[in-house]
């Protein structure tokens, strides 16, 4: 390493961000990058460790080569280092602003002190790369002959089209919505990352030859059989868009929504769009659901105005400190508060929603339920603990529990494809002759699609590792 004491010299520090006064007036992100000198010092914190925990199958599922990166920062290697970080990730910009960074929670000097500031690193060295100009198309010089169709231009579709698109396969990308990026198009508030962040690789992707189709819904304007005639492979990216739900007395009540619907209209209103956004504008708020998607719908709520934002989560608080079920070098449960937090919530735990009341006009005005506590398997309710807040909007952040089947999925298990118990596509995990395979022999899946609900860290891996098992597969096909 460049400077084996770095660790004990220098504290870890943290991207600048806007104050919160500020911030909440807009939709713009508000952190910027580390300057040199500050990178340099952070990179110096990479330790000697021997065996890098933060790579690996304890720390990033992309395998960023990071103690590489962090000397090569501190060395003032920049181009070096942007080629190394390509080298594994496809998109370090939107892992460096929106990975929950497992790599820091395996991070060996966290075991002594606050862990390297890895994702703040990989987004300097990402930013610095665009700034510079280094960020370069990567064009084959010979092209196969073959022709794959990738359906879905989430991270993971967008990760295996480039990886194709590199080797010389004629890419084509099927896009139900009307813009590329999936998730990240419509599924993640500006605040956390602008949109021309996507359309900036999406230029570069088509400079490489990948070609996109908006508005087009496999299976439903095309059919699969019609796809499989065209096409040499078929990959299936198209994420887990089917919502969980919360059958309680009251559901059908005016107000209460998915925490998808809030997000993708407030995000095409931020685009230019004219459509009408449903707003938290002086309203009593309650976001049903603890985790990233509740998070940004309170970011959005505050940037609405919101009179009160409740967050509810059924599991209990977790600890300030790396809970004993998730040793190093496991991702640590321990209590998180995201930006979106510190703007303004109030956060209550081990609550059940038990239902919702409502008005002459068939609209929410209040939610119900109690505390639990999780006991012989199961959440059960305390005595005493009976509650009712009041709600004008009611946003479910639950997660989502399958891929939907409408149109495309349940053609081709007409033709054969097998789903797993959770409704996801199945194939095979790992980097095996026929991992990332369906049943069907010239259809492929990754991503959400047949992992289930994950993160933006995984599906760019899976989107690889796919890529490069249908690359084997086209070779050996005649």
């Amino acid at each position: 390493m460049g400077k084996p004491t770095g660790f004990m010299e220098y504290q870890r520090k943290y991207l600048k961000a806007d104050p919160i006064e500020v911030r909440v007036k807009n939709f713009k992100e508000f952190e910027t990058s580390f300057d040199e000198n500050t990178a340099k010092e952070q990179g110096s914190r990479c330790m000697d460790c021997g065996v890098a925990f933060c790579h690996g199958d304890t720390g990033c599922p992309v395998d960023n080569l990071i103690p590489e990166f962090n000397d090569m920062v501190y060395r003032g290697r920049w181009e070096d280092a942007l080629e190394n970080l390509h080298s594994t990730n496809n998109f370090p910009e939107f892992t460096g602003k929106l990975c929950p960074a497992p790599c820091e929670g395996a991070c060996t000097l966290g075991l002594i002190a606050s862990p390297v500031s890895i994702k703040a690193i990989e987004r300097t060295i990402i930013d610095r790369g665009f700034a510079e100009n280094w960020v370069k198309p990567k064009i084959s010089s010979s092209k196969s002959g073959k022709k794959v169709v990738v359906i879905g231009s989430g991270p993971a579709g967008l990760a295996s089209a480039q990886q194709l698109a590199r080797i010389g396969h004629e890419v084509t990308v099927l896009e139900k919505a009307d813009r590329l990026g999936g998730l990240l198009r419509y599924g993640i508030p500006d605040f956390k990352m602008e949109k021309w962040t996507i359309d900036r690789r999406i230029q570069q992707m088509e400079e490489e030859g990948v070609v996109f189709k908006t508005n087009v819904h496999a299976g439903v304007d095309v059919g699969a059989a019609e796809l499989l005639e065209q096409y040499d492979a078929m990959i299936l990216a198209m994420g887990s868009e089917a919502p969980r739900n919360l059958n309680v007395p009251g559901r059908d009540l005016k107000g209460i929504h998915y925490a998808m619907e809030f997000l993708t209209l407030n995000n095409k209103k931020v685009a230019g769009d004219n459509v009408e956004i449903i707003s938290a504008a002086g309203k009593n708020v309650i976001v049903i659901g603890g985790g990233d998607t509740g998070s940004d719908c309170v970011g959005t709520s505050n940037r609405h105005g919101a009179h009160s934002i409740v967050q509810v989560e059924i599991f209990p608080e977790p600890p300030r400190q790396r809970d004993p079920s998730t040793p190093w070098p496991l991702y640590p449960k321990m209590l998180r508060t995201s930006s979106s937090q510190e703007e303004g919530v109030t956060r209550r735990w081990s609550i059940n929603t038990l239902g919702f009341k409502g008005n002459e006009h068939s609209a929410v005005t209040a939610i119900y339920g109690n505390q639990v506590e999780f006991k012989n398997g199961k959440f059960e309710p305390i005595p005493g603990t009976d509650f009712e807040l009041p709600a004008d909007l009611v946003l479910l952040a639950l997660g989502f529990v399958s891929p939907t089947r409408v149109g495309l999925i349940d053609q081709l298990v007409e033709m054969g494809m097998e789903l797993d118990k959770m409704g996801n596509v199945k194939a095979p995990f790992g980097l095996k002759p026929g991992s990332f395979t369906t049943s069907l022999p010239n259809v492929f899946a990754c991503g959400d699609v047949r992992r289930g609900q994950s993160l933006i860290v995984w599906a760019i891996s899976e989107g690889r590792k796919c890529a490069s098992v249908v690359h084997k597969f086209l070779m050996a096909k005649k």
